[in-house]
């Protein structure tokens, strides 16, 4: 039976190799290609860092407010309040900038091809192994032809946090479009709507608490990289986190975790309100 294995794969080669010549022809390429990103990134940073602490409280706030009422709002101040008194203030802020720019990426690529893959069953099945592989991958694996491709930093970590939070939301748009009830279009179609004005009138405002969900799972799953994206040089809440793994200094680990955790439910609990108010 072991002879019957002899012969193995070189997979790994191959991939090596695939990664060495990319790096050796187009990493000025790539290097470019994150300049967007970057961009994006620096805007939120500025913008999260120079803001007062109150007012993005109060912003916060006020989307509780608005979508749910005075529970979630009270919970939003609470939750702030909270991670200023822990000291994480700072993390906390980069953290949320880097998850906002990924979210913000995700949402530019994954609307679009949702709706595309919603549009056309070659398209769909295409992509979804694509898909599949990109959610079951682990995290971990994408981290080295990152590196190799754009370096180290916040914005490797927000790449690599698009391509693993992406799938979430291209799935969703797609089905949120394909259940659209089929008598909905036909009426819109018999009134004489054009495709652009069935897709945007009719199709897209019935599939938004779906795309919504996406969007809720796009965020979640964008802050659950924000660990492992800190052992490529992203900042945030994730490198307490591993300082205190490295050093074995639970207390400064539980007390990153915390602020991630916070952070995480707050987000959560908004977006769902979004959601829900959309139904």
């Amino acid at each position: 039976m072991k002879a019957m294995f002899d012969y193995k794969i070189p997979l790994n080669e191959w991939v090596s190799n695939f990664i060495d010549w990319l790096v050796k022809n187009y990493r000025p390429l790539f290097q470019t290609l994150k300049t967007p990103i970057e961009i994006t990134l620096n805007g939120f940073e500025a913008l999260l860092g120079q803001a007062h602490p109150l007012l993005i409280i109060v912003f916060f706030c006020f989307l509780a407010w608005k979508f749910k009422g005075w529970g979630l709002t009270i919970s939003a101040a609470f939750t702030f309040l909270m991670i200023g008194y822990l000291g994480l203030w700072e993390q906390t802020m980069q953290t949320l900038a880097m998850v906002l720019s990924s979210v913000f990426f995700c949402v530019i690529v994954g609307i679009p091809m949702g709706i595309w893959a919603a549009k056309n069953e070659k398209i769909d099945r295409g992509i979804r192994p694509l898909l599949d592989a990109m959610q079951t991958t682990p995290a971990f694996v994408y981290l080295v032809p990152i590196v190799m491709l754009f370096s180290i930093g916040n914005v490797a970590g927000v790449i690599a946090t698009i391509v693993f939070a992406l799938p979430p939301i291209i799935r969703l748009t797609n089905l949120g479009l394909r259940q659209v009830d089929k008598e909905v279009i036909e009426a819109a179609q018999a009134f004489g709507a054009t495709n652009k004005q069935l897709l945007l009138k009719v199709q897209i405002p019935m599939a938004m608490p779906s795309i919504l969900a996406g969007l809720n799972q796009t965020i979640m799953m964008a802050l659950s990289m924000v660990v492992i994206a800190s052992l490529i040089g992203a900042g945030g809440l994730g490198s307490p986190v591993v300082q205190g793994l490295n050093t074995l200094d639970i207390g400064l680990a539980v007390n990153a975790g915390l602020g991630i955790v916070l952070l995480a439910i707050i987000l959560d609990r908004i977006t769902q309100a979004i959601a829900d108010k959309k139904k």
